[in-house]
């Protein structure tokens, strides 16, 4: 059943409630972002479920033994299985699945064209455009900086990186404005936005026309604030969304040495990946270099993963590897 249909979202969240959170983690870990948020929206909506129909979604799934008594759902289960399931890059999938469960700061314009939302806010003050970005989905975010006019897009990605917390009471009225001129009151609460790990999602998701525009402008200004957000763009654990293609062109870039270091703090998943697109010899190598090491300061951990890191962003900036975000992956199916 594919989870695009709302049907489909509903028994595959079924599902997931019925399984054991470590399985279910592992279950979600194999869909996109996309899916991850939507699936763990179905979760955090559904508090409980009749032992009925959780009976009938688990025989057509599993074929499962239907003797299973009722489960819980609810925000706290969604975000503990987006964590496992994701990992480091699970921040963005949460804030958006808390933005639609919970009443948060421009919450409403969750329902809003990102089309129409530019024509009523492009006229404001960057600061004022840069707020709202802070607060709405990065998927919303990249669209409505897309469709900025060109000299207002470093202007407003600038003020967001550079944004800190920011007075409720301007909040407040920056959203009250914006509601009443969009005919829809809501009362919100607040929160910290923007900062540099909020640019990182937004150009994380928007196109690469866009980054690199930005980027460039904003290096000639601040460059670094530019690396800053660009180490934020693409973390170590990402390595795993790459194909077999990419991963062995990264392999042939980083040494033996840097890649037992890296290992140490890495996923069990990632691990297999990088063992699979090497040969016996060189796998069991990697694997002795890892054992001989020993015990580790997680400092010495990260910094050799962010040198790969660094290499992979150098390797994709000359053509030679594609990060893929995704977006044009065949859709997942759940069964």
């Amino acid at each position: 059943m594919k989870t695009s249909t709302p049907e489909g979202l509903h028994k595959a969240a079924v599902l997931l409630m019925s399984l054991p959170e470590e399985d279910a983690a592992a279950l979600l870990g194999r869909l996109d972002a996309r899916q991850v948020e939507a699936v763990s929206v179905q979760i955090a909506r559904s508090e409980s479920i009749s032992t009925e129909e959780q009976n009938n979604i688990i025989q057509e799934f599993a074929q499962a033994n239907p003797g299973v008594v009722t489960s819980l759902g609810g925000l706290a289960l969604a975000q503990n299985l987006v964590e496992k399931a994701m990992g480091k890059n699970a921040g963005s999938t949460i804030d958006s699945v808390k933005q639609q469960i919970q009443a948060v700061p421009f919450g409403f314009l969750q329902k809003v064209d990102s089309q129409n939302l530019v024509t009523f806010i492009s006229d404001e003050h960057p600061q004022t455009i840069a707020l709202i970005l802070s607060h709405v989905n990065p998927n919303q975010a990249a669209e409505i900086i897309k469709n900025l006019p060109t000299d207002r897009q470093l202007s407003v990605i600038r003020r967001v990186a550079t944004m800190g917390q920011t007075n409720p009471e301007i909040i407040k009225e920056v959203e009250e404005g914006l509601a009443s001129r969009m005919a829809v009151l809501m009362n919100q609460s607040f929160e910290k936005a923007g900062g540099v790990p909020k640019v990182a999602q937004i150009l994380n998701v928007t196109d690469r026309a866009t980054e690199r525009a930005l980027m460039d402008s904003l290096s000639q200004e601040d460059p670094e604030l530019v690396e800053e957000i660009r180490r934020l763009m693409f973390v170590f654990d990402d390595i795993g969304k790459l194909g077999d293609k990419e991963i062995q062109t990264l392999l042939k870039n980083v040494e033996t040495a840097q890649w037992a270091m890296a290992l140490k703090g890495a996923s069990d998943t990632l691990k297999q990946k990088i063992f699979a697109n090497l040969s016996t010899r060189a796998a069991d190598m990697l694997r002795e270099e890892m054992e001989f090491l020993g015990a580790v300061k997680l400092s010495a951990v990260e910094q050799v993963q962010q040198q790969i890191v660094d290499i992979v962003r150098k390797l994709e900036d000359a053509g030679q590897i594609t990060i893929d975000s995704g977006e044009n992956a065949e859709e997942a199916l759940v069964q």
